[in-house]
């Protein structure tokens, strides 16, 4: 079980209603638009994490801004190095990918975690992530593979529904959803999907940590159908979810709480 499968695989399913231009966005226009200021910055922000770029009048009609209110504050964002202007486009800018380096790198759970997810690509030859939960959503915190294995949509910081992502769905069984799927990951320790997004391909997710404690992580693997099937390739990345989280026990800095589901 060794090389990358040249494909520019895609670990994700994507919900109804969407396509893959990349223009995905979680806005609820039915909400009250925010009055304050950082909450209108995070709602551009959010706007252009979402797509490569995006004009003033396209920010607009996402957000539910006013004109006037979006403009002045793209202009700030773009002094910051916040968000870069490209003609009639905006899209973020380097200062936010120095900031969500610092980030990851400053992430405790990724630190104890990426020597033990390296090897396991290394091994398997397969896409893998790290992942915790975030509400009802299951949020990446690392990917490790060929980079035309790796789309936006499995991106380091995407977020997905849990209960619709193999990740997802053993994140939640470790915080004790109660349904049949939850107690078998619990206890099998492992989340298998086969062709479920994508045919020819399959993907495997692993809770780390104590099942049905606060703390909550999970790694997955992702790769051609009869890769992931492999007992061997589903052995080791149980070994590999032990292993890390053995490292947080060892280290307490890496035993606050990883992630939470929100009612």
């Amino acid at each position: 079980m060794s090389g990358n499968f040249p494909v520019s695989a895609l670990p994700w399913c994507y919900e109804d209603g969407e396509d893959d231009t990349g223009d995905r966005m979680h806005i609820d226009h039915a909400r009250t638009v925010p009055k304050g200021t950082i909450q209108r910055t995070a709602l551009i922000l959010s706007a252009l994490e979402n797509a490569d770029r995006l004009t003033l009048s396209r920010i607009v009609a996402v957000t539910g801004l006013s004109r006037t209110s979006v403009h002045r504050t793209l202009e700030q964002l773009v002094e910051l190095r916040w968000v870069h202007r490209d003609g009639m486009n905006y899209r973020l800018g380097l200062r936010m990918i120095e900031l969500g380096a610092a980030a990851a790198q400053q992430n405790m759970l990724r630190r104890a975690a990426l020597p033990t997810l390296h090897r396991l690509h290394r091994i398997s030859g397969c896409v893998v992530h790290l992942g915790v939960l975030d509400g009802d959503e299951a949020v990446y915190l690392e990917a490790i593979g060929d980079e035309r294995s790796i789309a936006s949509n499995s991106r380091v910081g995407k977020r997905l529904p849990a209960a619709s992502s193999t990740i997802g769905r053993a994140l939640l069984a470790a915080h004790g959803i109660d349904s049949p799927e939850a107690e078998r990951v619990r206890q099998t320790r492992l989340v298998y999907d086969q062709e479920q997004c994508m045919k020819g391909f399959g993907c495997a997710a692993v809770p780390i940590g104590r099942v049905e404690s606060s703390q909550a992580a999970a790694l997955s693997v992702f790769g051609p159908s009869a890769r992931i099937g492999d007992r061997r390739l589903l052995s080791s990345a149980q070994s590999a979810a032990a292993e890390i989280w053995r490292r947080i026990q060892s280290s307490p800095s890496t035993t606050r709480k990883m992630g939470t589901r929100q009612n």
